[in-house]
Parts: C-alpha cells; structure tokens; sequence
C-alpha cells in the first residue's frame, strides 16, 4: 500500500528503492509481474510498424490506400479507449488483479486472430481485441503497482510499468527482425505477442489482490497478511490505520454520490480537488502523445524510410535504435524520477522536444528540397506501360523530382550509377517493383534518396532521449498519484481515456498529414503543439515527489500555482510537522 509511511521525502530515491527491494524481493517480484502489462502495451506499440511494412507487400489494397494503414494501426487505439473505460470500472468492482487476468485473456486471442488473418479486415478485428486488452493493462498496472509500493519508492517502482514498455517496444524490433527472413514474416511478428500474456497470465494467478482493495471489501485479514509482505513489522499498523481512514472517508463520500460508474464520475466532476487533479493527469497523458511519440513508435521504419532508407530490413534495424533508446531513457527515469521530482523532469523532457521536433522539421525539408530529379531518359528506358502516367501528361514533367513524383503516388526507381543522380518515375505496382530491382536499383516509394538521411535517424535518436526519461514515464506515475483514494480508479480510468484518445487522433492522422504538409510540416507542427502543451503543464501541473495521497489532496484543495506566479514550495508531512 502506498498510505502512510514515516520516510521523508528527501529520501525517495532509486537507491532507496534497491535497498527496499533487496531486503524484501516479494515487493519487486509484485511489480514486475503487474508491469508485463507494460510490456503487452510496448509490444504492440512497437510490433505493427515492422509488420505494417510486410503487410504493405501482401496486400496490394494495404499498400495504396493511406487510410487502410493508418486504420491497422490505429484499430488498437481505438479498442484501448473502450478497455481503458471498462477497466477503471474493473478495477473499482473486481480489483486490480481480476482486471490484468481479463486483459491478458483479451490480448491473447487478439494476436491469435491477427496471426491467421486471411485478409486486412481481419487483421484489423484482430487490432481492436488486443486494443482492448491493451486499454485494460494501461491504467491498471501503474495503479496495482503503486497500491503495493511503499510512499518512499513509489515513483521508482511505477517507472517499471514504464521500463516494460519500452522494453516491450525494444523487444518488438527484434522479433521484427528475427522474422523479416521468414515465411509468413507479420504473422509470427504479430503471433508473438501472446506469449508475455500467457506468461503474465500464469505470473498475476499466484499474486493477491491490491491491499487497499482488500481492505475496501472488508478483507482486513488478507490485506494485513500482504501489507506483512511489503513493510516492516512495526509500519504495518500505522497502514492499516492509514487504509481505515482513507477507506472511511471513501465510504463516507459514497454515500452521498453512490456506487455507480456514471455515479462515480460525475461525483468527480463535482468535486474540486478530482477535477483539478483530472486538469493535471489529463493535460500531461494528452501532452504524451500530441508530441509525437507514437507516430515514431507505429511508423518508425517508415519514417526512416521518408529519410532515403528504402530497405525494410534496413528501416528496421535503424528504427532499433531508436528504440534502445527509448528503453535506456526509462531506466534514467527509474533512477531520477524520485530525485529531481516528475514536474521538473517533464518541463526539462518537453524543452527538447520542442527543440529537437523543429531540428527534425528543418532536415526534412532540406531533404525534400534536394530530392534527386526524375530524368526523362531514365523514365523512358522501363517503357511507357511502367512509367508513372501522371508524370507522362504533366505539363512541368522536366520539372518534376523524387518528392513531385511520390506525392503522385508514384514511385522513384534510382539511378544504377548513383541514388543521387536523376532516376526514373514509375508506377508503384509490384511487378514495376520487380523490373527496377531486376536492375539492382534502388526503389523508392515512401522516401528520397537523401544525403540527410543519417542526421535524420540521430536526430530521431535525440528526440526519444528527451522524451523517454521525462514525458514517457512520468505521466502515468502522476495519474497514480495525483487522485483522492476514492476515486483514484474512475481518474485514472478518465486520464487513460484521453491518452488513448489523443493516440488516435494523431495515429490516424500521420500519414494523411505527411501526404498533405510533408514529413517536415508534420513535425513542426507537433512541435507547435508541444510548445503550448509546455505552458499547460507549468500551470497546471504540481510536484507530487515524496508527498503522501493525502498531502497530494491537500495540495489540490489549496489549488496550485507555479512559484514564479505567486506558489509555494510543495512540502511531504514530514517535512512540514519537522520545520
């Protein structure tokens, strides 16, 4: 349980957390069997940008519609906003553990289904039931974490939800490679992703329920003998009279605003310190995505493919990279998360954002403006039949580059002496594909030949190590604390919502917006948005470090304001009743 709790919070620090950790393995053995619900979610974040590639070559309706690529992947968006809904409704009546089972049962038959998809359609029934599964595993897993972590290591421990998904994320790159060779390659990508459900599956029916859950359903017993397992003997009285109170203050608001989800949320509408907490846990899991993570993190290889990298082998071992990353900057975040405070690592994570989104902009458009040109002699040499036609009755045709000639939806074969020199527009069907690699050129058809292409793909690096650390972790480990007990599920289920929601908008929508303002439009525009995402979060956003639920309730009653403008310095009870 996460109540009470005699440390100070100048001590909750991921050294802390290892000497708690290692005194008491059972502490660990909870979070990291909840946090596989992270990596269900990072494995499927990660797994369709390679699979989209090869489902891209199977079916030719895939590879010239936008919108059917962009409804692959964004189907388990949409089925996460519905399993994150139901889930804050699980959590609250069955628990938390009963929510991660049904999530890895959901999740399982949805890789079943996508596995042995005879057409897209199916694949895409596939998408929206590991969506769902996912949805569910998102919003509980911070929560049953938290709720079995000690206040002094809270933050660390809750970042292992974080590491998992982007180890998750890691771990799909690598599948993704180990199956670019083999027969029926996105099937077993996408099969794959049932195992680490049957594993958790197995793993959450030998753990118990969240203590505080118990202790709401009047299992004191079974709750006392966890709490036993968690904290030192002489602590485990000082929560139990912790959980007594929260939960009688529970049962005290419930009676006044009822049992029901629909009940439950407009109670927390109703109520000022919920809504102001929603303010803050809204604001940063919409920032999270309207950054633009997820565009790297479903269409990676194609990304590195917009930068001049043709091969899908190729995009993806690059895309790996930036992945690792990802990982890396999650246990950065394990590390500093309790040390320097969530609000600080999240201004500090947006400031690069920004900067490195613009970086990205500015090379992208370099690139589109230096795209080799399309050479009438090389066009001509595969016949009119595989020439591009609407390169053949364009009056600017002696005009025209690489860039005019994939935004006809053509495609560019290279020159055999060089990528740079002048090549050839044509059709994009996979016969015209076979006749230009007959060649051994070079086809084209999501990106140019760039000599920016590499600084793209570091640059691309440094805007996963600014976001990993601070706005990729962070914002689910201030959902899981920023809520008053009572309504800390139907909160995080609302937050989690957002998150999914705001994932939609922008999955749906990349490569539309790439078609119409071009890669480098794209990220300037996500850098706008940053931009005003950075003021909202200084708002509205307080530092939640070290502080107990109830000195996070009592934050928010004050309300909250930045120091510059008037704020105070946030304080643990500690360090308030020691002054």
């Amino acid at each position: 349980m996460v109540e009470g709790g005699a440390t100070t919070a100048d001590k909750t620090e991921f050294t802390e957390c290892w000497r708690t950790v290692w005194k008491t393995p059972y502490i660990m053995r909870l979070a990291l069997s909840a946090g596989i619900g992270g990596l269900l979610f990072g494995y499927d974040t990660g797994v369709i940008s390679g699979a989209l590639l090869y489902i891209r070559d199977d079916f030719e309706d895939v590879d010239k519609k936008t919108w059917l690529q962009e409804t692959i992947v964004s189907m388990a968006v949409a089925g996460a906003i519905i399993g994150a809904a139901f889930g804050g409704y699980m959590n609250d009546r069955w628990g938390r553990r009963v929510a991660i089972l049904a999530a890895d049962i959901v999740f399982f038959f949805g890789a079943i289904v996508m596995a042995v998809a005879p057409n897209p359609w199916v694949i895409i029934i596939g998408r929206i039931l590991v969506g769902l599964g996912v949805g569910m595993a998102s919003m509980t897993a911070p929560l049953y974490i938290s709720e079995a972590s000690p206040a002094r290591i809270r933050g660390a421990l809750v970042s292992t939800n974080g590491l998992m998904i982007t180890g998750g994320q890691f771990l799909s790159y690598l599948i993704n490679l180990a199956f670019t060779r083999a027969p029926g390659t996105w099937r077993w990508m996408l099969g794959v992703a049932g195992i680490p459900a049957v594993v958790q599956f197995v793993l959450m029916l030998s753990l118990p329920e969240s203590p505080r859950w118990l202790y709401r359903k009047d299992r004191v017993d079974e709750a006392r003998a966890i709490l036993e397992k968690i904290y030192p003997a002489h602590e485990v009285e000082d929560e139990l009279k912790a959980l007594k109170l929260s939960v009688d203050a529970e049962k005290a608001d419930e009676a006044v605003i009822g049992e029901g989800m629909i009940a439950k949320v407009k109670g927390a509408l109703k109520n000022r310190v919920v809504r102001r907490g929603l303010y803050a846990g809204i604001t940063v899991q919409v920032a999270q995505q309207f950054v633009g993570i997820n565009t790297v993190m479903y269409y990676a290889p194609t990304i590195v493919q917009f930068a001049g990298f043709a091969s899908n082998s190729v995009a993806l071992a690059l895309s790996l990279i930036t992945s690792g990353l990802n990982a890396v900057g999650s246990i950065v975040s394990m590390c500093f998360v309790d040390r320097y405070g969530r609000r600080r690592l999240m201004l500090v994570s947006m400031t690069g954002i920004i900067f490195f989104l613009v970086m990205l902009s500015v090379v992208f458009m370099e690139a589109s403006s230096h795209a080799p040109k399309i050479g009438g002699v090389e066009s001509a040499h595969f016949g009119s039949n595989s020439t591009c036609s609407a390169y053949l009755t364009a009056p600017d045709a002696p005009r025209w580059s690489c860039m005019t000639c994939l935004k006809a939806d053509c495609a560019f074969c290279a020159n055999a002496a060089s990528e740079f020199h002048p090549g050839a527009c044509l059709d994009s069907s996979k016969v015209v594909r076979g006749e230009c690699r007959a060649e051994n050129r070079v086809f084209f058809q999501q990106g140019c030949p760039s000599k920016f292409g590499f600084l793209a793909v570091v640059l691309l690096g440094l805007y996963i190590i600014s976001y990993s650390p601070g706005m990729g972790t962070v914002p689910w480990i201030v959902n899981s604390e920023i809520y008053p007990l009572r309504y800390r599920g139907v909160g995080g289920g609302i937050a989690a919502v957002s998150n999914w929601c705001s994932n939609l908008i922008v999955s749906e929508s990349y490569l539309s917006l790439t078609e119409a303002l071009g890669a480098g439009g794209t990220f300037f525009l996500f850098a706008g948005i940053s931009t005003i995402s950075l003021v909202f979060i200084y708002f509205l956003v307080p530092e939640t470090k070290g502080l107990q639920f109830e000195e996070v309730e009592k934050l928010l009653e004050d309300g909250y304001r930045p120091r510059l403008f008037g704020g105070k310095k946030e304080q643990s009870k500690d360090q308030v009743e020691s002054a």
